[in-house]
Protein backbone atom coordinates (compact mmCIF):
# COMPACT_ATOMS: atom_id res chain seq x y z
CA UNK A 1 0.00 0.00 0.00
CA UNK A 2 0.96 3.59 -0.69
CA UNK A 3 1.47 6.65 2.13
CA UNK A 4 -1.68 7.99 0.36
CA UNK A 5 -3.82 4.72 0.42
CA UNK A 6 -2.44 4.19 4.52
CA UNK A 7 -3.55 7.32 5.31
CA UNK A 8 -7.13 6.93 3.92
CA UNK A 9 -7.63 3.82 5.59
CA UNK A 10 -6.98 5.51 8.58
CA UNK A 11 -9.27 8.33 8.07
CA UNK A 12 -11.82 5.52 7.21
CA UNK A 13 -11.03 3.90 10.82
CA UNK A 14 -11.50 7.14 12.49
CA UNK A 15 -14.88 7.99 11.15
CA UNK A 16 -13.93 10.02 8.02
CA UNK A 17 -16.56 8.55 6.63
CA UNK A 18 -19.25 9.11 8.69
CA UNK A 19 -19.11 12.78 8.89
CA UNK A 20 -20.90 15.47 7.07
CA UNK A 21 -19.19 17.96 5.42
CA UNK A 22 -19.53 20.44 2.63
CA UNK A 23 -20.77 17.88 -0.54
CA UNK A 24 -21.06 14.71 1.16
CA UNK A 25 -18.70 13.80 3.85
CA UNK A 26 -15.48 14.75 4.92
CA UNK A 27 -13.70 11.11 3.84
CA UNK A 28 -15.08 12.83 0.31
CA UNK A 29 -13.99 16.45 1.05
CA UNK A 30 -10.78 15.45 1.93
CA UNK A 31 -9.71 13.65 -1.08
CA UNK A 32 -11.38 16.38 -3.15
CA UNK A 33 -8.94 18.27 -1.20
CA UNK A 34 -5.82 16.61 -1.96
CA UNK A 35 -6.74 15.16 -5.94
CA UNK A 36 -7.11 19.44 -6.83
CA UNK A 37 -3.73 20.11 -4.85
CA UNK A 38 -1.94 16.83 -7.07
CA UNK A 39 -3.58 18.24 -10.50
CA UNK A 40 -2.25 22.16 -9.09
CA UNK A 41 1.16 20.05 -8.50
CA UNK A 42 1.26 20.11 -5.23
CA UNK A 43 4.00 18.30 -4.09
CA UNK A 44 3.56 14.53 -2.30
CA UNK A 45 3.79 16.32 0.93
CA UNK A 46 1.03 18.51 0.37
CA UNK A 47 -1.01 16.27 -1.63
CA UNK A 48 -0.57 14.11 1.81
CA UNK A 49 -1.96 17.33 3.99
CA UNK A 50 -4.42 17.68 1.74
CA UNK A 51 -6.13 14.04 2.70
CA UNK A 52 -5.26 14.98 6.48
CA UNK A 53 -5.81 18.72 6.95
CA UNK A 54 -8.75 18.48 9.42
CA UNK A 55 -7.18 15.74 10.90
CA UNK A 56 -7.13 17.70 14.20
CA UNK A 57 -10.24 20.13 13.72
CA UNK A 58 -9.95 23.44 12.25
CA UNK A 59 -11.19 26.86 13.35
CA UNK A 60 -14.17 26.32 10.50
CA UNK A 61 -15.02 22.75 11.29
CA UNK A 62 -14.10 21.64 14.87
CA UNK A 63 -14.58 18.29 14.51
CA UNK A 64 -11.52 15.98 15.09
CA UNK A 65 -10.28 12.72 14.27
CA UNK A 66 -7.35 12.64 16.10
CA UNK A 67 -6.34 14.24 19.36
CA UNK A 68 -3.63 16.99 18.87
CA UNK A 69 -2.14 16.61 22.12
CA UNK A 70 -2.39 12.94 22.36
CA UNK A 71 -1.86 11.81 19.05
CA UNK A 72 0.16 13.81 16.47
CA UNK A 73 2.39 10.95 16.45
CA UNK A 74 -0.06 8.61 15.09
CA UNK A 75 -0.45 10.76 12.36
CA UNK A 76 3.35 11.73 12.06
CA UNK A 77 3.88 7.71 11.53
CA UNK A 78 1.82 7.67 8.45
CA UNK A 79 2.56 10.31 6.72
CA UNK A 80 5.88 11.91 7.90
CA UNK A 81 7.03 14.80 10.01
CA UNK A 82 6.99 17.85 7.21
CA UNK A 83 3.28 16.80 6.47
CA UNK A 84 2.01 16.26 9.51
CA UNK A 85 3.34 19.88 10.81
CA UNK A 86 1.35 21.07 7.59
CA UNK A 87 -1.83 19.27 8.93
CA UNK A 88 -1.52 20.62 12.33
CA UNK A 89 -0.58 24.33 11.48
CA UNK A 90 -3.70 24.20 8.90
CA UNK A 91 -5.99 22.45 12.04
CA UNK A 92 -4.52 25.06 15.14
CA UNK A 93 -4.49 28.29 13.03
CA UNK A 94 -6.49 30.89 14.15
CA UNK A 95 -8.31 32.01 11.23
CA UNK A 96 -9.40 35.68 12.44
CA UNK A 97 -5.77 36.67 13.54
CA UNK A 98 -3.50 34.72 10.70
CA UNK A 99 -5.51 34.95 7.42
CA UNK A 100 -6.33 38.83 6.91
CA UNK A 101 -2.72 40.04 6.87
CA UNK A 102 -1.00 36.65 6.73
CA UNK A 103 1.40 38.33 3.38
CA UNK A 104 2.63 40.97 5.74
CA UNK A 105 3.08 39.42 8.83
CA UNK A 106 3.63 35.86 7.82
CA UNK A 107 2.27 34.67 11.19
CA UNK A 108 0.21 32.10 12.06
CA UNK A 109 -1.84 32.27 15.42
CA UNK A 110 -1.98 28.65 17.59
CA UNK A 111 -5.81 28.62 18.28
CA UNK A 112 -4.74 25.74 20.88
CA UNK A 113 -1.72 27.00 22.39
CA UNK A 114 -2.11 30.75 21.75
CA UNK A 115 1.77 31.11 20.70
CA UNK A 116 2.63 32.74 16.89
CA UNK A 117 5.03 31.34 14.48
CA UNK A 118 6.33 33.26 11.07
CA UNK A 119 6.72 30.44 8.40
CA UNK A 120 9.22 30.67 5.73
CA UNK A 121 8.74 31.19 2.08
CA UNK A 122 7.93 27.64 1.48
CA UNK A 123 5.98 27.06 4.40
CA UNK A 124 3.55 29.85 3.67
CA UNK A 125 3.63 28.96 0.05
CA UNK A 126 1.99 25.07 1.41
CA UNK A 127 -0.06 26.56 3.86
CA UNK A 128 -1.88 29.21 1.51
CA UNK A 129 -2.12 26.55 -1.30
CA UNK A 130 -3.86 23.86 1.48
CA UNK A 131 -6.11 26.91 2.20
CA UNK A 132 -7.04 28.14 -1.04
CA UNK A 133 -7.87 24.47 -2.05
CA UNK A 134 -9.66 23.84 0.80
CA UNK A 135 -11.91 27.01 0.59
CA UNK A 136 -12.61 26.90 -3.00
CA UNK A 137 -13.90 23.02 -2.30
CA UNK A 138 -16.28 24.01 0.06
CA UNK A 139 -17.42 27.08 -2.30
CA UNK A 140 -18.29 24.66 -5.12
CA UNK A 141 -20.21 22.04 -2.66
CA UNK A 142 -21.75 24.37 -0.19
CA UNK A 143 -24.58 26.46 -2.37
CA UNK A 144 -25.90 28.06 1.07
CA UNK A 145 -22.15 29.37 1.90
CA UNK A 146 -21.27 30.27 -1.71
CA UNK A 147 -22.61 34.10 -1.41
CA UNK A 148 -20.42 34.87 2.17
CA UNK A 149 -17.21 32.70 0.95
CA UNK A 150 -17.39 34.00 -2.29
CA UNK A 151 -16.96 37.47 -1.37
CA UNK A 152 -14.05 36.52 1.42
CA UNK A 153 -12.03 35.02 -1.42
CA UNK A 154 -12.51 37.65 -4.19
CA UNK A 155 -11.40 39.91 -1.18
CA UNK A 156 -8.54 37.88 0.10
CA UNK A 157 -7.02 36.02 -3.16
CA UNK A 158 -5.41 39.29 -4.25
CA UNK A 159 -3.81 39.55 -0.66
CA UNK A 160 -2.58 35.95 -1.06
CA UNK A 161 -1.59 35.84 -4.47
CA UNK A 162 2.31 36.41 -3.72
CA UNK A 163 2.46 33.73 -1.46
CA UNK A 164 0.38 31.09 -3.37
CA UNK A 165 1.59 28.76 -5.75
CA UNK A 166 1.00 29.92 -10.03
CA UNK A 167 -1.23 27.33 -10.50
CA UNK A 168 -3.07 27.53 -7.30
CA UNK A 169 -3.69 31.35 -7.86
CA UNK A 170 -4.96 30.98 -11.37
CA UNK A 171 -7.36 28.40 -10.36
CA UNK A 172 -8.74 30.85 -7.33
CA UNK A 173 -9.07 33.76 -10.01
CA UNK A 174 -10.96 31.21 -11.96
CA UNK A 175 -12.75 29.78 -9.43
CA UNK A 176 -14.17 33.37 -7.93
CA UNK A 177 -14.23 35.68 -10.94
CA UNK A 178 -11.17 37.66 -10.48
CA UNK A 179 -8.59 38.83 -13.37
CA UNK A 180 -4.64 37.34 -12.91
CA UNK A 181 -2.25 40.43 -12.93
CA UNK A 182 -0.70 41.06 -15.98
CA UNK A 183 2.95 39.83 -15.65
Amino acid sequence: MSTFQDLGSLLLVRGADELDHAGGTLYVHLHRVAKRLRELGGSETLVLAGLAHAAYGTDGFPTHLFDWQQERSVLEAVIGPDAELLVYRYGACDRETSWRDLAEHSTVTDRFTGTSEELSSAELREFVDLTIVNELDVLDHAPDLRPKLQAFLQEQIPRWQSLASPAVTAEANRAVGLIAPAS
